[in-house]
């Protein structure tokens, strides 16, 4: 797998080819001096209980077409993280939150257009009205309750989403 950044081959500031690693992760420019830091993009996912099920996507779309998944996505520029969790819900379930609670993060590396790239996936613990009825649209082919007991974190594609799922169901035996 390649770095990231081995896909910038010209500084975006003034268009050198002397674009050069710095670090692990950042380029130079040799030019202008220009340095340019490839940080992870932060995404959201969501786990939803309805008594004792959780709500779970199945992906409509690559990476990972087709696997479980947790309503979610990548938080857009000049939104909050809450923002982004609550935009993503809507998008992908027609849910609103009445209440989020952020638990933990996990790195992850998603393949986008043939780059990898970097995020940091922030889980929150959402709640929604009791008899919101949640409709499948967006990157989510699919939606189902499912009972946390009977959940495998091997069916779920993406790999932090899988840790994740993991690390839920132990914390709720």
């Amino acid at each position: 797998m390649s770095h990231p950044l081995d896909k910038f081959l010209f500084c975006p500031a003034c268009g050198s080819n002397q674009f050069e690693i710095n670090n692990f992760k950042s380029k130079r420019c040799e030019q202008c001096g220009f340095v340019y830091y490839a940080n992870p993009s932060a995404a959201t996912a969501a786990f939803i209980l309805r008594g004792d099920q959780l709500l779970v996507a199945r992906r409509a779309k690559e990476p990972a077409s087709g696997t479980l998944d947790l309503p979610g996505g990548f938080v857009d520029m000049d939104e909050t993280v809450e923002q982004g969790m609550a935009r993503e819900l809507m998008e992908e379930t027609g849910l609103t939150p009445v209440s989020m609670r952020y638990l933990f993060s996990i790195p992850n590396l998603y393949l986008y257009s043939g780059m990898t790239i970097h995020t940091m996936d922030l889980f929150f613990l959402v709640e929604v009205a009791p008899d919101a009825q949640p409709v499948a649209a967006d990157d989510a082919a699919d939606l189902q309750w499912m009972p946390v007991s009977a959940l495998d974190p091997a069916l779920f594609g993406l790999h932090s989403i899988s840790q994740a799922v993991a690390r839920f169901v132990a914390t709720t035996k």
